[in-house]
């Protein structure tokens, strides 16, 4: 029985672009919502997931930052996929042919240059894999859809252009978590942690629980807040910083991080991805 990897969506999002490139060994399980991304896992219908955490053009995906404390997960890679929006359409169809194209309401403005010079209208849809699913069905051969290649691939459509993205560094970083964590791996280029704390309600405690990273040369890559219970006074943190717990300036940083914070909980460490350094 093959291995499966869970992502949020339609076969052919984004996610399972991501899913394919990153483990082609894993079987594709594709689910509609995060939660029950996580609970596959947690389930044991697949053995990993592969959750969008952060988008280069839209920033930080904050479902995740909500579900990641009470998960039960643990991260344990990350991947970063480039996001390459392609326009397909109806087999047989050419680009004068389409009047309008739907997709994902976060990639419209992302092509909004391309639609423009080609005067197509846009139209918002719940999911772009699903729209090139929805399109196949229908037979429209006026309307078309913004979407990755391998969505076109799977629904047995015709890609009219691509690329036609307005910028291109457009990129999405993804987690993938498992049930266990695992401390013995180590990265050819080095190590990332990732965990969330709540500061004690003491002054400058945040400016303070910062200090043991400056100090001990502790690279922190993301620091981000949000309301916890919706409460304006509980404000949690997620944190990134490159290196392992058990190196020794990780260590001393973590340990002050303690004197100043009432919960720190580490979401995983896992090896750091050769794109952050292109």
């Amino acid at each position: 029985m093959s291995k499966k990897i869970a992502f949020q969506g339609e076969l052919g999002a984004y996610s399972h672009e991501a899913c394919a490139a990153n483990f082609p060994n894993h079987e594709p399980l594709a689910c509609r919502t995060f939660e029950d991304v996580i609970n596959a896992v947690n389930n044991k219908d697949a053995e990993l997931a592969m959750l969008p955490v952060e988008n280069s053009t839209y920033g930080r995906v904050a479902d995740i930052h909500r579900l990641l404390p009470s998960s039960d997960l643990h991260i344990v890679d990350e991947a970063f996929t480039r996001v390459r929006i392609s326009l397909m359409a109806m087999p047989g169809a050419t680009l004068k042919d389409i009047k309008k194209v739907r997709a994902h309401m976060v990639l419209l403005p992302q092509a909004a240059a391309f639609l423009t010079e080609n005067k197509i209208k846009a139209e918002a849809a719940a999911d772009s894999a699903g729209a090139a699913a929805e399109l196949k069905e229908s037979g429209d051969m006026t309307s078309g859809v913004l979407a990755s290649e391998i969505a076109a691939q799977i629904y047995g459509l015709d890609v009219l252009a691509s690329n036609v993205e307005d910028h291109g560094h457009n990129t999405t970083r993804f987690l993938v978590m498992s049930r266990d964590g695992d401390l013995s791996t180590r990265g050819e280029t080095g190590m990332m942690t990732s965990f969330i704390f709540r500061v004690r309600n003491l002054p400058a405690a945040l400016y303070k629980a910062m200090g043991g990273f400056a100090t001990n040369g502790v690279n922190m890559t993301k620091l981000e807040s949000y309301m916890v219970g919706g409460h304006f006074t509980a404000t949690q943190f997620y944190a990134d910083i490159e290196g392992h717990p058990e190196d020794e300036n990780v260590k001393r940083a973590l340990d002050e991080l303690g004197y100043f914070t009432s919960e720190i909980t580490i979401l995983g460490t896992y090896p750091r991805a050769k794109e952050r350094d292109s």
